[in-house]
């Protein structure tokens, strides 16, 4: 599929995530071989009032590129100015509009998956950003607020009519957050009704999801969220199945740790002594889901306070030998 410029033949990207998909996380995931991951989303408030934190997480590494970089706004004044700061910026090479984020002091200020319910504010913000930027342009959204308005459809002529050059839909309403089964079907309509590509989101966590997930919605690409939480090595599986049909083996115990020191190294070397080892926590619980004696893990991971505590769990109990 064709983003703008760019070209991917094996479309399975990592979604954006807040707190997930920072720099770190993405540098793992690209070396796995997601061919693009999203970052974690940005205020267009942050931007316009140079916010330090907001700032700093609209950087990247060269060994990432290309990278798509998220903006949520709600109006289209913030939208293109923070748009046209991205790009200015030279740190993303995908601009991307949040019109799905359920967390509720996103949605109160009207931002995020609230804006599904202002059809008129969606055409204003995204071609207020068209006009603003040059970059490639995509929007993601939801299925709709809630059951009584699934309007997805209807928000996704929209969207192909302010100039987005593609469009990704998570299957559930906001009303869902995350919980009960992505409404595939609707991707499906999307499809059907706009000519540019679409991105389908929601539930994949296998080769077989995947293969029912582009079968059933005939989807240009695949979004991975959750699924890739603990879990990077899912973009190698997704694309060397696309290329071979072929299921890879899940990652060894050595494997998975690792991972898990390089993820830890990389949080050291972009946030610090002090924030990267609690950032760490949460990722270390996930990569060892499912894992014998999971419980007593997570909770040594979570009073891991530095470096030297990580490898020391690790060694205890994944029988291994690797220094600090």
């Amino acid at each position: 599929m064709k983003i703008g410029k760019y070209s991917f033949s094996e479309p399975v990207f990592l979604a954006p995530m807040a707190g997930v998909t920072d720099t770190a996380y993405r540098i793992i995931a690209h070396d796995m071989g997601c061919p693009l991951c999203y970052a974690e989303m940005v205020s267009s408030q942050g931007i316009h009032f140079r916010n330090e934190r907001t700032l700093s997480m609209l950087a990247s590494e060269p060994g990432e590129r290309p990278l798509a970089m998220q903006i949520f706004a709600n109006s289209p004044e913030m939208a293109a100015e923070a748009a046209s700061y991205v790009e200015e910026l030279g740190t993303a090479d995908i601009l991307d509009f949040n019109m799905g984020c359920p967390a509720p002091k996103i949605v109160k200020n009207g931002e995020g998956s609230a804006l599904m319910l202002a059809p008129d504010k969606v055409y204003e913000i995204l071609s207020a950003i068209r006009k603003a930027v040059k970059m490639p342009f995509t929007v993601k959204m939801r299925k709709g607020w809630d059951d009584q308005h699934v309007n997805v459809l209807e928000i996704a002529k929209i969207a192909e009519a302010a100039g987005v050059d593609a469009i990704a839909v998570h299957g559930r309403t906001r009303e869902q957050f995350y919980s009960g089964q992505a409404d595939w079907q609707i991707i499906a309509a999307v499809k059907k009704a706009v000519k540019v590509p679409v991105i389908a989101n929601g539930d994949v966590r296998t080769c077989k999801d995947l293969q029912r997930i582009l079968d059933t919605t005939g989807a240009d690409g695949v979004m991975i969220g959750r699924g890739a939480q603990g879990n990077p090595w899912i973009f190698k599986q997704l694309t060397h199945y696309l290329r071979t049909g072929e299921v890879l083996p899940p990652p060894t115990l050595q494997e998975r740790a690792a991972v898990i020191v390089r993820h830890l190294d990389l949080l050291l070397k972009y946030k610090g002594d002090y924030i990267g080892p609690r950032e760490m926590r949460k990722h270390a619980t996930w990569y060892t889901r499912g894992i014998t004696h999971g419980a007593i893990l997570r909770d040594k991971f979570n009073r891991a306070e530095k470096r030297e505590d990580f490898i020391a769990i690790l060694n205890e109990y994944f029988n291994l030998d690797m220094e600090a």
